[in-house]
């Protein structure tokens, strides 16, 4: 998935939100299958709310590289590449999505009542993913203004924010902020990597080798790979690998091959990096796939 995610990364297209109507923001409501509509990675001046009702899929935020097994809860900020939410994901999948601008919601300096408002809006450049109870009390509230009439909308739209500003139970998605331009300025060597990781991730990789293809020392690729990607190559490979773990066991495989088909030559190893990025072990992965 991750290498699908990079791929797209080397085309970060600008994308034109068209408002509803005489509205001050967009709506929009996705239920129908994925291969349907394209899910390109891309960035808009507005900010953006989506809400994934239910069903698997990838999620990418800036750096961010993750997957979502519940459905999801995203704020995005201005300008924050980010891939469509139906990346990677099966049907049924069915979202909403909110998209404005910040200036359309007006709030005053000097009343107290609306700063956590504004310090949500203020850390939506970094992606903020909901908790999944906050994204269940959430969801009614959308169906409700996808329905409603234009004069009610923006009412509803400043009562979501408010509702969502107040809870604590969330996750900031990045460190740093990510400006649209830092990949693509270097998209022709970051898709050679690519590239090669997704040739020879089941086996051993010997970065020296990828740093040679590339014409970078080895310490100069290492310094240009986390300055880029703003994590280390060993990270990223591991994200990858644990990310196609995952998919093998969503297929049915059990717990050894998923680890050895990816790279892996050690359970306990594989047990370890497979909680580190799932947040969960390969154990509890598989038995919450039963449920």
């Amino acid at each position: 998935m991750l290498i699908e995610i990079a791929i797209n990364q080397m085309k970060v297209n600008f994308e034109k939100i068209k408002m509803d109507g005489q509205s001050s923001f967009c709506t929009l409501h996705f239920d129908y299958p994925v291969r349907e509509h394209r899910w390109a990675y891309h960035y808009h001046p507005e900010i953006e709310l989506v809400c994934v009702i239910a069903g698997r899929g990838a999620r990418h935020v800036g750096y961010h590289k993750g997957s979502y097994y519940n459905g999801d809860l995203v704020l995005i900020g201005a300008n924050l590449p980010h891939s469509g939410f139906g990346l990677n994901s099966t049907d049924p999948h069915e979202e909403i999505v909110l998209q404005f601008r910040e200036e359309i919601i007006q709030l005053p300096a000097d009343i107290p009542d609306v700063s956590p408002l504004k310090k949500m809006l203020a850390l939506a450049k970094f992606g903020i993913m909901f908790s999944e109870e906050t994204k269940e009390k959430t969801i009614p509230k959308l169906r409700h203004l996808v329905d409603a009439l234009h004069p009610k909308r923006y009412l509803l739209l400043l009562n979501i924010l408010a509702d969502l500003a107040e809870e604590n139970n969330y996750t900031l998605l990045n460190k740093k902020v990510m400006p649209h331009t830092a990949i693509s300025r270097h998209k022709d060597r970051l898709q050679m990597i690519f590239t090669y990781v997704e040739k020879n991730y089941h086996r051993e990789i010997d970065i020296k080798e990828i740093s040679d293809s590339v014409n970078l020392t080895l310490p100069s690729f290492c310094n240009f790979f986390k300055k880029t990607m703003k994590m280390t190559f060993t990270d990223f490979l591991n994200q990858y690998r644990i990310e196609k773990a995952c998919q093998l066991l969503l297929q049915g495989k059990n717990i050894s091959e998923s680890c050895y088909s990816t790279g892996y030559n050690n359970i306990s190893y594989f047990n370890r990096a497979f909680k580190k990025y799932v947040g969960k072990t390969p154990t509890e992965f598989k038995r919450e796939l039963i449920k």
